[in-house]
């Protein structure tokens, strides 16, 4: 194998490992807006339930009316 086939290969090596890494990178940043959109879902819900908690009796609590 000549330098030059070496080179070649490395060459081919590298754009595909640099194509790779920018696919990667693609796929990281729409996972971190998923994990943004979750995160804020998560932070609506919880001060749902801490408003209603707030708001009057808890059902899950009371007593069914044949006790």
């Amino acid at each position: 194998m000549s330098n030059e086939d070496r080179f070649v290969d490395i060459e081919i090596k590298l754009a595909q490992q640099e194509d790779m890494v920018e696919s990667l990178n693609d796929v990281v940043i729409e996972q971190s807006r998923r994990i943004d959109k979750l995160e804020a879902m998560v932070s609506q819900l919880a001060e749902h339930i801490r408003n209603n908690a707030q708001s009057g009796p808890n059902p899950v609590n009371d007593v069914p009316p044949h006790y």
